[in-house]
């Protein structure tokens, strides 16, 4: 006859043998999951979210944004208003609510009555801010602004250097990396204007950690023209952007395109030549390593019709030692949406992924998958925007801590 430890016993070993075995899951602490997930890349945090219902409400909670990776959420830019002030807009990638306000209405709307967004790095963003309503010209005094828009902190610079009376600023990028140091630097390159060369000749560089500018001269051998409009990368410490190298007889056209590379510091100076045969169209830190899409397109006459194919080259700088570049993949991207006669431009490269994401003359923003040649997503965009598309991934971290401005 069973006793009562026996009868005890027994219904132990038939509820172990009941239950489902534990998992790995289900013995991590939430605490221990969010480390784990901390060190991930961003496209493998959002793949766990199918892990369970648990997990994806973990991720997904705004108390846990600080410790975990964010990928790309989508794109600023701006859009002339009536009587040509600017007003800020925001196209997401994932459809899901705004993840910031595009208005920037916390850079105090009466002193900064239009604010131009300039560039993104990692979170922050680089405005320019005028005390008009519609600046005159690029004489007007103005103020660069670097904010965090997910904490709506944000920094007002002091003016550069006095600039001198035969030197133009061409281009003003951010530098920012949260996993090396809490503090920026905005660099503003400037070129002659007398002669006929618009070379770039040097730098201004402030850094938030000192508060203050420096200049430096050019390092460059060669005679660069940086681009003013084209999006820049900071990567190792140093800031890539795109110039043309401007050689004696060669049109611009047919002009070798090089990537110009900056350090902090402006001391250290390098140029890589971009692949050749390909007009240049975008470059982009993704996973890892840095990248350069470049198109051309190719005109076909039939008897019937004039089809022009834009073939779109997505490569691949695997070691900045060696300077060579590898092509990644190519296609041609007038095919799959059955457009014969349409000039794309491709503007931003996919943090997490081989997408690139284009828009075609007078139409909206699509986002193309690489990998398996097809279109994953259209983008609407707001009329009579100013054609910049600044990417945007949010930074919930206390970035900007010296702010003054809040």
């Amino acid at each position: 006859m069973d006793t009562e430890e026996d009868k005890e016993e027994s219904s132990k070993k038939k509820l172990r043998q009941d239950s489902p075995p534990a998992t790995a899951a289900s013995l991590l602490t939430d605490d221990l999951i969010l480390e784990v997930l901390s060190h991930l890349p961003a496209r493998s945090v959002r793949r766990f979210k199918c892990v369970s219902t648990a997990w994806r409400d973990l991720i997904a909670d705004p108390a846990h944004r600080k410790k975990l990776p964010q990928t790309l959420a989508g794109f600023l830019y701006n859009k002339y208003k009536p009587g040509g002030a600017l007003s800020g807009h925001f196209a997401s990638v994932s459809g899901g609510a705004l993840p910031v306000d595009p208005s920037l209405h916390f850079l105090q709307p009466n002193k900064f009555r239009y604010i131009a967004l300039e560039d993104t790095c990692n979170g922050l963003l680089l405005c320019a801010c005028y005390n008009k309503e519609t600046p005159d010209s690029d004489k007007d005094e103005y103020r660069h602004v670097v904010c965090n828009p997910a904490t709506e902190r944000w920094i007002e610079l002091p003016p550069p250097p006095q600039a001198l009376a035969n030197r133009f600023y061409s281009t003003t990028r951010l530098a920012f990396d949260p996993a090396v140091s809490s503090h920026f630097h905005v660099l503003q390159f400037w070129q002659t204007i007398s002669g006929v060369e618009n070379c770039a000749r040097g730098v201004d560089i402030f850094s938030s950690k000192t508060g203050a500018w420096i200049h430096r001269d050019s390092g460059l051998l060669e005679k660069i023209t940086l681009f003013r409009r084209t999006r820049s990368v900071f990567f190792c410490g140093m800031l890539h952007l795109v110039g043309r190298l401007n050689t004696i007889n060669v049109d611009k056209e047919s002009a070798l395109m090089v990537l110009v590379q900056v350090d902090m510091e402006g001391k250290a100076w390098k140029t890589i030549h971009l692949p050749i045969g390909s007009s240049f169209e975008a470059i982009g830190l993704s996973q890892g390593c840095l990248y350069y899409a470049g198109s051309t397109t190719q005109t076909h006459i039939s008897k019937k019709n004039i089809v022009q194919a834009t073939k779109i080259t997505l490569w691949c700088l695997e070691n900045h030692d060696s300077k060579e570049w590898v092509l990644k993949h190519s296609a041609s991207i007038n095919e799959p949406l059955g457009i014969i006669w349409v000039e794309f431009r491709v503007f931003a490269i996919h943090p997490d992924c081989s997408t690139l994401f284009l828009v075609p003359i007078g139409g909206d923003m699509l986002a193309y998958d690489m990998q398996h040649h097809k279109f994953v997503d259209i983008l609407n965009l707001e009329k009579d925007n100013v054609r910049v598309y600044l990417p945007y991934v949010p930074l919930f971290s206390e970035a900007l801590a010296d702010a003054v401005g809040q």
